[in-house]
């Protein structure tokens, strides 16, 4: 089976078989449609039926967004058109049954109609999924490259092997050519945050007999989103082993936390009515990795990272806590937290109404308080994504402001997407090597 688990979905032959079905599919709803008498009724029909797709796409954007608030932001514009191609599919897969009616001699043309259907929304939610590159393979469609992570073993606790700093550790001969992957369930002691399991990357040098004190990297997802994501769309392991490659084997233990809790909550990366996030990365998290991970103390050898979301509370760690974190990769950030469009919403929802203590808790604040000079905050965005290019630049004027060292890069043809991050991380992984002075 692993040769179908390796097969690619978002390009290569699965994607081109998805296309070619898809306009198949669409062209037999439409000729089902039109073809059949009275003609007339079928064009009124057909027209009728992309009015209603595109009121239906339109209203179910605004309902996600607007009102339930499942995304604070619009959906790209090619995200939309795709879900209009997927609701098409269902709206002309129903009008196409009505006009074949109940006839017994039509039910193979009701079978490919409903299948047409199917096709439809099947490479409109390929496509999709092209367009964010979070599953990139079958088996992170099916979760098994995840299934296969091992739990977070008391060999590879810190208190298993010794250890020197990162500046007086020899490279020693033997080392795995590539780090491994675990998985582990943080305590929430002092939050009582429903987190789901985190995920550890480890480099080859943390495999030496005596290890060296790693630098580390704290990584969100972005929402809804899932810490594995950072697995399949981030490619964080082939990142990492890369960087590591390059450096001797030495490379940050990168840990991918969850401040959110479920696929589709949105809780700030903030201690708020919805939830305490912020204590369970500062008092929970943090904590665990520097008693069990064999890593640097020092701030100066700690950064945060994240996507979307995970950039935006990136960011906040960034400026609320500089006795942790000295520097961030903020992949497509916020400006501020937020859980809607409007700005009264988020407010209300997390602060009670109280604006005060909503921008009391804001990067903005923090920067423009405390003297963070030494930081360095490196920001990515996909030029096609213009909105988020737009807030990276107001984060990178807050954070400047504070002074704070920040780089931008806005990585061409990509948007809102992991593929942007898998284009853009090598560059803030080797700003942070040229401040970690690793070797």
């Amino acid at each position: 089976m692993d040769w179908l688990y390796g097969l690619r979905v978002v390009d290569g032959p699965l994607a081109v078989a998805c296309l070619v079905l898809g306009v198949l599919g669409a062209a037999f709803l439409v000729w089902t449609v039109l073809s059949r008498r009275p003609r007339l009724r079928g064009a009124l029909l057909f027209v009728g039926s992309l009015v209603l797709t595109a009121a239906l796409t339109l209203a179910g954007h605004w309902l996600l967004v607007d009102i339930l608030n499942v995304f604070p932001e619009d959906l790209p514009g090619e995200v939309l058109s795709w879900s209009g191609v997927g609701v098409a599919g269902v709206v002309l897969g129903a009008v196409g049954l009505v006009r074949l009616g109940l006839s017994r001699r039509a039910w193979g043309r009701r079978v490919a109609a409903v299948l047409s259907s199917l096709a439809l929304v099947l490479v409109a939610a390929q496509q999709i999924n092209a367009y964010f590159g979070l599953y990139l393979t079958v088996a992170d469609l099916a979760g098994v490259s995840v299934s296969r992570i091992q739990q977070f073993g008391p060999e590879l606790d810190r208190s298993a092997a010794g250890s020197v700093p990162l500046m007086a550790w020899e490279h020693p001969a033997g080392l795995p050519a590539n780090g491994e992957l675990r998985k582990v369930h943080l305590p929430n002691t002092n939050s009582g945050f429903a987190a789901r399991d985190a995920y550890v990357y480890l480099p080859p040098a943390y495999f030496a007999s005596t290890r060296p004190e790693l630098p580390v990297l704290l990584l969100m997802a972005g929402q809804p989103g899932n810490p594995s994501d950072w697995l399949s769309g981030g490619q964080l392991r082939v990142t990492m082993d890369r960087f590591a490659a390059k450096h001797d084997g030495v490379a940050p233990v990168a840990v991918v936390v969850d401040p959110i809790g479920t696929p589709s909550s949105n809780t700030l990366c903030m201690d708020t009515r919805l939830g305490k996030a912020e204590t369970y990365l500062i008092d929970d998290a943090v904590p665990w990795i520097k008693q069990h991970l064999t890593v640097a103390a020092d701030a100066r050898k700690w950064a945060a990272g994240g996507f979307s979301f995970g950039g935006t509370c990136a960011v906040q760690l960034l400026a609320k806590h500089p006795e942790l974190f000295s520097s961030a990769l903020g992949f497509a950030p916020e400006k501020e937290p937020s859980l809607a469009k409007e700005r009264r919403k988020t407010i209300e929802v997390a602060f009670g109404g109280d604006e005060a203590a909503f921008e009391a808790n804001i990067p903005e604040h923090f920067f423009r308080v405390g003297d963070h000079t030494g930081q360095f905050l490196f920001l990515a965005a996909g030029d096609r994504d213009t909105d988020f290019m737009a807030q990276a630049d107001v984060v990178a004027a807050q954070a400047h402001a504070g002074g704070v060292e920040v780089q931008e890069q806005f990585v061409p043809g990509e948007g809102h997407s992991w593929d942007m991050i898998s284009r853009s991380m090598p560059t803030g992984l080797d700003a942070l090597a040229e401040r970690w002075q690793l070797p």
